[in-house]
């Protein structure tokens, strides 16, 4: 059996959990989550726990059944707590604004980066070196920061890039120099 596939999820209160066939609704404070869950997994509801099991011992299903449990386990985080990523601007000039709902990155280009806040994600600048994206759906909030650190990735030499708050870059020496 999986370990993490096996643990129950404790629900909090106010969240509410809708299982229709293979679909999963979580309803909570923050807002709503809905997941489709493999065939031969299902969910049940006791108490205030969440249950996921396996209909068979097939690897497939193996694997299915700690993925589901995850999924389902974030979005009951998502709706009550909400996640989010911090991301640091690091180099000379490099600066994030706030123009209405658009985050506009100066990084070292000849135009500003204007970055669109997809449904359900806000941006945050608390410093103009700081960005921090929030939202309720783990994996929107996690893409959307890749996708702004890919902007411009940290390089090795000197550091410079959009990097995540706690992430260590790997620094290179560079050139020897001269005799």
């Amino acid at each position: 059996m999986s370990r993490i596939g096996r643990k129950p999820i404790s629900l909090p209160a106010g969240v509410k959990v809708t299982v229709d066939g293979n679909m999963v609704t979580v309803q909570g404070s923050k807002g709503t989550l809905a997941q489709t869950i493999p065939d031969d997994i299902t969910v049940t509801q006791e108490d205030n726990q969440i249950l996921v099991q396996r209909a068979s011992e097939n690897k497939k299903y193996r694997a299915y059944h700690g993925l589901s449990r995850a999924l389902i386990a974030n979005m009951v985080e998502g709706v009550t707590n909400g996640f989010e990523k911090k991301l640091e601007l690091v180099g000379v000039g490099y600066r994030a604004q706030m123009q209405g709902k658009k985050l506009v990155i100066s990084i070292g280009f000849s135009h500003p980066v204007e970055v669109d806040a997809p449904e359900g994600i806000e941006f945050e600048v608390p410093a103009p070196t700081k960005i921090t994206i929030k939202g309720i759906d783990k994996q929107l909030v996690g893409n959307t920061a890749a996708h702004i650190r890919a902007i411009r990735k940290p390089e090795p030499y000197k550091g410079k890039g959009i990097k995540y708050e706690n992430e260590v870059i790997r620094r290179k020496a560079g050139k020897a120099g001269g005799k």
